[in-house]
């Protein structure tokens, strides 16, 4: 069941970020009634490791105190030890939904979810935990070739999902082509976060695996990440709107 869009703020500073959410108007489908008060709520977004970088956890507290759910998308993948104490960090930041790469296994990923729901414990509504199966940026024949994994990508996208249910992850990153599988292995509840999603089927950048939001939500993802189609687009209100559209 489709569920929202994540607009992907690959911006270099917040006071970038902040202008660019500023310039959306509230286009929702949902409509909350407080005191009388409507209150259109504000979009799902994305923070990655060059935003957070340069301006560290205030960006998520600016964000979050704003009215946004925050996905931090900063991709851990070291010793379990390490994730689960940097995890553990990351949940006390109160963000929605984080992330790790499934590729540092079991041992790695259960230790990320004790250190997080460690850090989440005041949090009434714990955040999601996902694991990244493989970069939409790579293809089969780069997994072959330069990681050296000889098993077809959708096997390997399928194991890894596996890996991250075993280990009481909430769902995975993965390409919008993997989505069914993944529902059919491990379950419809655990969820799909797909970026790889372009408007049409021009202009995929660096991109290889890429999906428009109809062709996502038919595919079975829970949840897409839009980036540079809405944050580039002449008109983000258009775009942005045209996305929740085709995928809601």
């Amino acid at each position: 069941m489709a569920k929202d869009v994540i607009i992907a703020c690959d911006f270099a500073s917040a006071d970038e970020t902040v202008k660019f959410l500023d310039r959306l108007t509230r286009i929702r489908d949902e409509v909350v009634k407080c005191d009388d008060i409507t209150v259109i709520p504000r979009p799902f977004v994305k923070i990655g490791m060059e935003l957070f970088y340069a301006e560290g956890p205030q960006i998520i507290k600016t964000l979050k105190d704003r009215g946004h759910k925050v996905f931090l998308d900063l991709k851990l993948h070291d010793i379990p030890n390490t994730v689960k104490k940097t995890m553990k960090v990351l949940g006390e930041y109160g963000v929605d939904m984080v992330n790790l790469h499934a590729a540092g296994g079991i041992d790695m990923m259960t230790a990320a979810k004790e250190g997080l729901m460690l850090g989440a414990a005041r949090l009434a509504e714990k955040p999601k935990l996902i694991a990244v199966t493989q970069l939409t940026s790579t293809d089969e024949e780069t997994m072959h070739r330069e990681l050296l994994i000889d098993r077809p990508l959708d096997e390997v996208v399928k194991q890894y999902a596996l890996n991250a249910k075993e280990a009481g992850l909430d769902g995975v990153v993965c390409s919008a082509f993997e989505a069914a599988a993944i529902h059919e292995a491990c379950g419809a509840g655990f969820l799909t976060v797909t970026p790889g999603i372009r408007l049409t089927k021009d202009g995929s950048d660096d991109q290889k695996r890429v999906m428009t939001p109809k062709e996502a939500k038919e595919a079975g993802s829970d949840y897409i990440v839009v980036g540079r189609p809405i944050t580039a687009a002449d008109k983000p209100n258009e775009a942005y709107s045209a996305c929740l559209e085709a995928f809601k």
